[in-house]
């Protein structure tokens, strides 16, 4: 079986089988595979057995090379067709495996064929909709108060416009975010490897938001685009907040932005996902802020 490059063009092939696959790791977005293919890891795909096999391999390291879950409508695929399958194809390994397919089948199951190692730095936040956009409760104070100061200072004084985030005006969102880079240390700087690769596929999103069918909202303080967010869907329960972005000077604006996202991108899903904390302590402290409902473990499952 020959894989190749998974490319914006293939999204109404796969989409699909992503429709209504069965996992909650935000990975398993479609969106965020196109995406962030080429950043780090090139990822690439064949359709077998009535799946979609996924694999990533590091640009500059071809040995750093793993497979992901199949994704297909019709739910999991035992501990060892995956064994069998890895073999076949020459992988070591399985990352993102969610923690809830772990116990769909019994323990040995799984132990007899593979060795089971956490991944902490992608363990997911998921967080009820209706809680991140009703803000209800004491819990929430800080939010809310966050809200009212952006509201009276801006939103009140005519100074907002909330607008869907489409490739007509993905350009006004670029200019954004290279401001927001150059406030951020230059995303492009050798020392900021992880946001020049965020940066590379917030743009292929920006460019590709409508044939990618994903979902996004800016907003405008005065005419000029000072936040943005796109989200995509995960499973017909559960959406991903893909991407986020504000200029942290405006007191609020953040809060207010999620507080938008909640209502206007996820009011079709029961659950929102905002990814992982990739083991940043400022990132970890600001998710747990929000009050998720779950944490959804990752594990890498390496080939006995």
């Amino acid at each position: 079986m020959q894989l190749k490059p998974i490319h914006i063009n293939d999204f109404t092939i796969l989409q699909p089988y992503f429709k209504n696959q069965p996992y909650r790791l935000s990975v398993y977005s479609l969106l965020s595979i196109i995406v962030w293919s080429c950043q780090k890891y090139l990822s690439s795909y064949i359709i077998h057995d009535d799946a979609v096999v996924l694999s990533n391999e590091a640009v500059n390291n071809p040995q750093d090379r793993y497979l992901v879950l199949p994704v297909n409508h019709s739910g999991y695929f035992t501990p060892e067709y995956l064994h069998r399958l890895a073999a076949q194809l020459g992988y070591p390994e399985y990352w993102f495996v969610p923690g809830d397919y772990l116990t769909q089948f019994e323990s040995n199951a799984i132990a007899d064929r593979f060795f089971i190692t956490e991944q902490p730095e992608y363990e997911d936040y998921i967080y009820l909709t209706e809680d991140l956009a009703l803000l209800k409760g004491n819990r929430f104070a800080k939010k809310r108060n966050l809200i009212h100061q952006f509201n009276k200072s801006y939103v009140d004084t005519g100074k907002v416009i909330v607008d869907r985030l489409t490739t007509d005006n993905a350009g006004e969102c670029l200019d954004f975010l290279t401001k927001w880079c150059e406030d951020h240390d230059d995303c492009e700087g050798p020392d900021n490897e992880s946001l020049a690769c965020e940066k590379r596929a917030l743009t292929t999103a920006l460019n590709a938001i409508d044939a990618l069918e994903g979902l996004g909202i800016l907003i405008r303080i005065e005419g000029v685009v000072s936040a943005i967010a796109i989200a995509s869907r995960l499973n017909a329960f559960m959406g991903v907040l893909n991407f986020e972005k504000a200029f942290s000077e405006v007191r609020g604006l953040y809060q207010f932005l999620d507080n938008e996202c909640a209502k206007r991108l996820f009011s079709d899903y029961r659950y929102i996902n905002k990814e992982s904390d990739m083991g940043i302590a400022d990132l970890a402290r600001s998710k747990k802020s929000y009050h998720p409902v779950d944490k959804l473990k990752s594990y890498k499952l390496t080939l006995r």
